[in-house]
C-alpha cells in the first residue's frame, strides 16, 4: 500500500479487496491443515484443526460482510459492482478471440449468497468440533470443510461461466471426498462414487451450455450475457431457438447439482457422510448452486417461454415426487435428504414462473432451517449413539430438550407455520404461481406443502413425543449435546424464525434485470398455504400420537403404493438396470466384442493377412540363389528385346 494513503481511501482500498480475502482465508486454512495435519496429529493436538478450519471460516464471513458494506454505500444505478481484480495483474485464458478474465462480481445476489454460505458455514465448522471430537482424522475433515468452503465461493463470486465452473467442479470433488469421508465403510464409499458420477452427466449439460453461449453470443462473462440475452432469438427451428438451447443445457447442469429429476438420485445417499457435511453441502450451499445459476442468468431464461416452462415443471415434479417418497422413510436423515430435494423444486417453480427474487429468498430460508434440522438430527444421532432408525426412537424431548426445542422451531418453519421464514417464503412461491395463472402448479405446489408438514411432524413426533422405543440400555445413555453444538442450534433457530423477514426479493431484483410486476395481494393464497401446513401437522400429531397404530393400518391397506413409495418411484431401480444391462453389458457384447474385437480387431488382423499374403507371394521371388536372380534378369531382358524388335 502506498506511503502517505489517506485513511478514507485505505479503507476504500482494502474494502474493495475484501472480496478476494473472502476466497483467501479459507484456502489459506486448507493449505495449513494440508500440510501440518499429520504433526497435529502426532502432537495429539488434532482439535486445532477444528479451532483453525473455524477461524478461517469466521474470517472469511467478516470479509463476505465487509464486501456487503461496501455495496451498500454504492448508488442505486451502480449496483452491479465489479471487481475486476488488478491486485492479481493477469488474464486467466487469452487464446485468440477467447478471453476469460480473472473477475470477481460482487452485486446484491453474489452478497446474499456469500453471506449464506460463509455466515451458515462458520456456524457448521464450530457445530463440527463437537460433533467429531472423536474421530481419528478429524483435522483432514475440517481441511475439507475449508476447501468446499473456498470452492463454494467460486462458485459464487466468480464473474464468468468458466470461472463458476472452478467453482462448479471443485465442490463436486469436496462432496465426493466428504461423503466418503469414512472410507472404510462400503456404503459410504460407494454413496461418493454414486455423486461424482451422475455430478458429471450434469456437468456435460453445463459444457455444451457454455460451448453453445460462447458460440453465439461470443462472450462467457455473466454480466455481458445477461445484457446481450435479447440480442438472440429464443425461439427457431422446433421452438428451440438458440437462446433455448443455452437455457436448457445449462439447466441440465443445474439438474444434476441441485438434485432435480432423475438427476436426484445421488443427494439421499450423500446422507452417509457425517451429519455436519450433509448440513454445509447437501442443505445450504453445494445443492443450491443450480437455483444460483439460474436465477443469475434470469435475463436469458425469461426470454424464452420454453425454458421456463421445463424449469418450473420439472421444479414441481421434484417437489412432489421427493415429497411423497419422503413419506415412508425411516433413517431421519433419509427423510430430510428428501425433504431437501422436495424443497430444491419449488425453488425451481418460483425460478420458472418468473419469480427469480422468490427462488433465492426460498434459498435464504431454506439454509436456516434445513441446516437447523441436519444438526438437529445429528445432535439427536450424537445422543442415541449413531442410532438413526426413528423406530427406535421416541420420547426424547425429555433427554435432550436444546435439541428438541431448536427442532420443533424448525420443523415448524418449513411445515410453513404462520410468522416463521418457511411461511412468508413458501407463500411468495405459491403467490407467484397463482398471480401468473399456473392453476396446475398451484395445486401441486400447495399439496405439496401439506405433505411436507406432514412428514416434517412425522419426524418430529416419532422422534420427540411418546415412549422410548430403544431399549433401556440406550435410554441410559441419552444425553444433551455439548455447547459447541446446542449454541449453533440457537443460532439457527433464531435465523429459522426471523429470516423471513429480510426483503430478500427486493434486493436481488436489480441484477435480474426483469421489470417489476406489482403483485395483488390475495388473502387466498396465505389462507389456503396455511391450511395445509396446519393440516398437515395435525394429521401427523392424529397418526403417530394420538392413534399410533393407524400408520399400521393404513399401511396394510395400501401396500402396492406403500411399495412404490419404498422403492422410491423406481429411479434407483432404473438407473442401477441402465447401468448393469446397458452400460455394463453393453460395453461387454457391443462394444467390447462386436466393436473392438469383432470390428476393430477384425480390421486390424485382416490388413494384416491381407499383407502376409503378398509376403508370402512375394517370398517366393526372393529365393537367395543368385542363379535364380540371373534367370530372371536374363529373362527380362529378352522380353524387353522381344518388344522392342516387335514395334
Amino acid at each position: 500500500m502506498p506511503q502517505g494513503l489517506p485513511t478514507g481511501a485505505l479503507e476504500d482500498a482494502l474494502l474493495m479487496r475484501a472480496p478476494f480475502w473472502v476466497l483467501v482465508f479459507p484456502l489459506v486454512g486448507f493449505i495449513v491443515l494440508a500440510l501440518f495435519g499429520d504433526a497435529m496429529k502426532r502432537e495429539g493436538k488434532s482439535n486445532w484443526g477444528g479451532y483453525i478450519a473455524s477461524a478461517m471460516a469466521l474470517a472469511s464471513f467478516a470479509c463476505a460482510a465487509l464486501s456487503v458494506s461496501r455495496l451498500m454505500t454504492l448508488l442505486p444505478g451502480e449496483q452491479g459492482l465489479r471487481f475486476a481484480q488488478p491486485y492479481l495483474g493477469f488474464e486467466w485464458i487469452d487464446v485468440a478471440d477467447f478471453r476469460v478474465p480473472l473477475n470477481l462480481l460482487v452485486d446484491p445476489l453474489s452478497a446474499v449468497m456469500i453471506l449464506v454460505v460463509t455466515g451458515i458455514g462458520s456456524l457448521i465448522h464450530i457445530y463440527s468440533i463437537g460433533y467429531m471430537h472423536e474421530d481419528e482424522d478429524r483435522v483432514r475433515f475440517f481441511s475439507y470443510l475449508n476447501l468446499f468452503l473456498f470452492f463454494m465461493l467460486v462458485l459464487v463470486l466468480g464473474g464468468s461461466l468458466p470461472l463458476m465452473f472452478v467453482g462448479w467442479e471443485g465442490v463436486g470433488l469436496c462432496s465426493y471426498l466428504l461423503i466418503g469421508f469414512w472410507y472404510k465403510k462400503q456404503s459410504a464409499s460407494d454413496a461418493g462414487k454414486k455423486a461424482f458420477v451422475v455430478n458429471r452427466i450434469g456437468d456435460a449439460g453445463l459444457i455444451l451450455g457454455m460451448v453453445m453461449a460462447f458460440t453465439w453470443f461470443g462472450t462467457l462473462d455473466l454480466v455481458e450475457l445477461a445484457e446481450n440475452a435479447g440480442s438472440k432469438p429464443a425461439e427457431g427451428w422446433l421452438v428451440f431457438g438458440p437462446l433455448t438451447l443455452v437455457a436448457l443445457a445449462l439447466f441440465v447442469g443445474a439438474c444434476g447439482k441441485s438434485a432435480q429429476i432423475p438427476l436426484h438420485v445421488w443427494l439421499p445417499d450423500a446422507m452417509e457422510g457425517p451429519t455436519p457435511v450433509s448440513a454445509l453441502i447437501h442443505a445450504a450451499t453445494m445443492v443450491t448452486a443450480g437455483v444460483y445459476m439460474v436465477c443469475r442468468l434470469a435475463p436469458i431464461y425469461s426470454q424464452s417461454e420454453t425454458a421456463m416452462a421445463v424449469v418450473a415443471g420439472l421444479g414441481c415434479a421434484t417437489a412432489v415426487i421427493a415429497a411423497t417418497i419422503a413419506l415412508v422413510q425411516t433413517d431421519i436423515k433419509k427423510v430430510l435428504a428428501y425433504s431437501t430435494v422436495s424443497q430444491l423444486g419449488y425453488m425451481f417453480l418460483a425460478a420458472g414462473v418468473g419469480a427469480f427474487g422468490v427462488a433465492i429468498f426460498h434459498l435464504v430460508t431454506h439454509a436456516f432451517f434445513k441446516a437447523l434440522l441436519f444438526l438437529g438430527s445429528g445432535s439427536v444421532i450424537h445422543a442415541m449413539h449413531h442410532e438413526q432408525d426413528m423406530r427406535k426412537m421416541g420420547g426424547l424431548r425429555k433427554h435432550i430438550p436444546w435439541t428438541h426445542w431448536t427442532f420443533a422451531i424448525g420443523t415448524a418453519a418449513i411445515a410453513g407455520v404462520p410468522f416463521l421464514s418457511g411461511f412468508y417464503s413458501k407463500d411468495a412461491i405459491l403467490a407467484a404461481a397463482h398471480h401468473h395463472h399456473h392453476t396446475l402448479l398451484f395445486g401441486l405446489g400447495l399439496a405439496t406443502a401439506l405433505m411436507t408438514a406432514f412428514y416434517m411432524s412425522r419426524l418430529y413426533f416419532l422422534t420427540f413425543w411418546g415412549e422410548f422405543r430403544g431399549g433401556h440400555e440406550a435410554e441410559h445413555h441419552l444425553h444433551e449435546s455439548p455447547w459447541s453444538m446446542v449454541g449453533v442450534l440457537v443460532v439457527l433457530a433464531v435465523g429459522a424464525i426471523f429470516g423471513g423477514y429480510i426483503p430478500i426479493p427486493a434486493i436481488v431484483a436489480p441484477v435480474f434485470r426483469l421489470p417489476i410486476v406489482e403483485e395483488a395481494h390475495d388473502l387466498l393464497v396465505p389462507v389456503l398455504a396455511t391450511s395445509a401446513g396446519l393440516l398437515g401437522i395435525a394429521a401427523a400429531w392424529y397418526a403417530y400420537v394420538k392413534q399410533p397404530d393407524l400408520p399400521a393400518k393404513v399401511a396394510a391397506s395400501a401396500r402396492g403404493l406403500q411399495r412404490v413409495l419404498e422403492a422410491k418411484w423406481g429411479f434407483d431401480l432404473a438407473f442401477d438396470w441402465f447401468s448393469s444391462k446397458v452400460v455394463v453389458a453393453g460395453s461387454d457384447s457391443l462394444l467390447w466384442k462386436r466393436v473392438d474385437a469383432g470390428l476393430i480387431d477384425g480390421a486390424v488382423n485382416g490388413a494384416g493377412s491381407v499383407v502376409d499374403a503378398i509376403s508370402r507371394g512375394a517370398r517366393g521371388f526372393q529365393t537367395g540363389l543368385v542363379r535364380g536372380y540371373a534367370l530372371v534378369i536374363f529373362g527380362g531382358a529378352v522380353l524387353l528385346l522381344s518388344y522392342l524388335l516387335w514395334i
